[in-house]
């Protein structure tokens, strides 16, 4: 089921030759997942410790070893036929089976806002859903791409780059967390036509809320002439048009805005 996809896929209009390049991305943790000697092991010792139950429960009620035993070895080999017959029977079965796709999650709105905080607390309840998931953010993201400045062109050509690797994560079945500025309409949609289910919240958070805040400096250094190409400061922010969701975080803390958002996606889980 796509949540919405109004252009066919088209590639990134950049004038970089060859097209865009992308680096190996560090995760910062790595995932686990069960071997199937583990699985296989802790099936058979699980096994093992039922059975000896059996043999002992007959034993004590009968005091016959020979008894117990025989008990046991049947009691083992008709519940492994029958969990394999049950299994095999379910498994058959699509009733109560719901098929999970991948979808980005798009957070955008001015500096300071609380994008990153609120795209780690939903990356964080979807992980505990046991999804995979990933989070790009304009600060991490940034720094794999240092030459990449902040005129119009060069932010819309950063988005674009980040659009198409959270539409290739996406098909890959990675569920995207994406928290950036990303200013400009255009690239926002280049985002949203590549990527099959997209979910874009906006941050309505006022720039004169978000520069009281000023956690990094940033408008203070905008102000102060040292910093240039700042939405909200020296040039606009093109408010999104269709966002999904929209959150004023000057009256909704950082709980209730991922609350908000997890509400929404569960009619996708």
């Amino acid at each position: 089921m796509a949540l919405r996809q109004t252009e066919p896929w088209r590639y990134p209009s950049y004038s970089d030759e060859g097209g865009p390049d992308f680096p190996e991305l560090p995760t910062g943790r790595f995932m686990q997942r069960e071997k199937h000697s583990r699985s296989v092991t802790k099936a058979i010792t699980w096994r093992f410790i039922a059975t000896m139950t059996t043999v002992v429960l007959v034993y004590v009620f009968t005091g016959r070893l020979a008894m117990a035993l025989e008990v046991g070895g049947l009691e083992l080999t008709l519940k492994l036929l029958f969990y394999f017959l049950h299994e095999r029977g379910w498994g058959k079965i699509r009733w109560g089976k719901v098929e999970v796709e991948p979808f980005v999650v798009w957070i955008t709105g001015f500096s300071g806002a609380g994008k990153t905080s609120i795209a780690e607390g939903v990356a964080k309840a979807l992980e505990g859903k046991g999804l995979k998931v990933d989070h790009l953010d304009g600060e991490n993201i940034r720094e794999l791409f240092p030459k990449t400045g902040f005129t119009r062109d060069e932010v819309n050509m950063h988005i674009e780059r980040v659009g198409l690797l959270a539409s290739r994560l996406e098909k890959s079945g990675v569920f995207v967390m994406a928290s950036f500025i990303s200013p400009y309409k255009e690239s926002r949609e280049f985002v949203r036509n590549i990527c099959e289910n997209y979910i874009e919240v906006h941050l309505a958070t006022p720039v004169e809320v978000c520069e009281e805040r000023d956690p990094s400096g940033l408008y203070r250094r905008a102000r102060a002439g040292e910093v240039t190409n700042l939405p909200g400061v020296d040039v606009e922010y093109e408010l999104p048009e269709y966002p999904v969701l929209e959150i004023d975080t000057s009256k909704t803390d950082t709980k209730e805005a991922v609350r908000i958002v997890m509400k929404h996606l569960k009619k996708f889980l």
